[in-house]
């Protein structure tokens, strides 16, 4: 085999040192977008999530009075909501309406859902200020639970928020919200809502 011969022989052994690396590296490349793919798709629609919570409902509410203060004395309160499915589910109004030895409460939730990030971010009013919270609670349900948090500030101090939902599917959904004031190491429970279907209302989401 002559110079010339080899010279040529060599470049394109060195060629092929050269591209299986790349050929490698893109083959990787292309499975981790696929991998990646497969998981987004295979992320769980949850747009439907508070359909059970559609209808009129009779409440239990117990409220903790001064939380974070060491105060264990709750009232409670008994009323009335109603719940409404907004663009075929993406989105909820549910009010309520109660009273106790506290007096009287009237309060709105809007629940939006985000169809790309597969999440709900919910939204407290109370008639009482007319104020809509900001900001919201973010969260979804894994397992047939619901958990939402939030950063807010309460007599000037920045908390956690969590609001906790379960029992969707049975005839009795239960709520929770809980405050903590420590990053989330220690939570503590303030609000209790259970809810009954109001006798005659259809138990299937509209």
């Amino acid at each position: 085999m002559n110079i010339k011969h080899m010279r040529a022989c060599f470049a394109a052994c060195s060629l092929v040192v050269v591209l299986l690396p790349l050929q490698g590296g893109a083959q990787k490349n292309s499975d981790a977008a696929k991998a990646k793919n497969q998981e987004a798709s295979a992320q769980r629609d949850g747009q439907h999530d508070f359909d059970p919570l559609i209808g009129s409902w009779k409440y239990h509410l117990k409220r903790r009075l001064n939380p974070l203060t060491g105060s264990n004395t709750w009232v409670e309160l008994e009323g009335t909501g109603v719940c409404v499915k907004v663009w075929d589910g993406r989105a909820q109004l549910d009010q309520l309406e109660v009273d106790g030895p506290m007096g009287h409460i009237e309060g709105l939730t809007l629940r939006l859902y985000n169809p790309q990030s597969h999440q709900w971010s919910l939204y407290w009013a109370n008639s009482k200020d007319g104020n809509m919270d900001d900001p919201p609670q973010v969260g979804e349900f894994k397992d047939g639970r619901g958990e939402f948090f939030a950063q807010v500030k309460r007599n000037g101090r920045a908390i956690l928020v969590r609001y906790d939902w379960s029992g969707m599917t049975t005839t009795s959904p239960h709520f929770e919200q809980a405050f903590s004031d420590d990053g989330g190491k220690t939570w503590e429970v303030n609000w209790i809502t259970d809810q009954t279907r109001v006798s005659g209302d259809s138990d299937k989401p509209r």
